[in-house]
């Protein structure tokens, strides 16, 4: 009984250190990387759509990954390809690409 109570306190513990702001963070970055990868599956390889995702979603603003993730589990909208775009388009994220060995992003909806 004493280790049942000793988990359960190390489990609250642990919870209770969780920020849950980080928690929510994490769960839009993995949202927004859903539809990235979606979109950019029509472009790339998947390997190389993953590669692309990370330059688009590290030059994206926080504003714009929570549009993005605002997609997920549906079918990206021209909306959605038309940011992606405009992120694929900025210099950093064309720099990123480029050192990946990528070519630009060129996805169409």
């Amino acid at each position: 009984m004493t280790f049942m109570r000793a988990s359960f306190l190390v489990m609250f513990l642990t919870l209770a250190a969780c920020d849950p702001q980080a928690v929510v963070g994490n769960v839009t970055d993995r949202a927004a990387r859903s539809v990235v990868v979606n979109v950019l599956v029509n472009q790339y390889p998947r390997p190389q759509a993953e590669t692309a995702t990370n330059c688009v979603l590290q030059n994206a603003t926080p504003a714009e990954a929570d549009s993005l993730a605002r997609d997920v589990g549906t079918r990206a909208g021209t909306t959605t390809v038309a940011q992606i775009r405009a992120i694929g388009d900025r210099p950093a994220t064309r720099g990123c690409l480029t050192s990946q060995g990528l070519i630009p992003i060129a996805v169409v909806p």
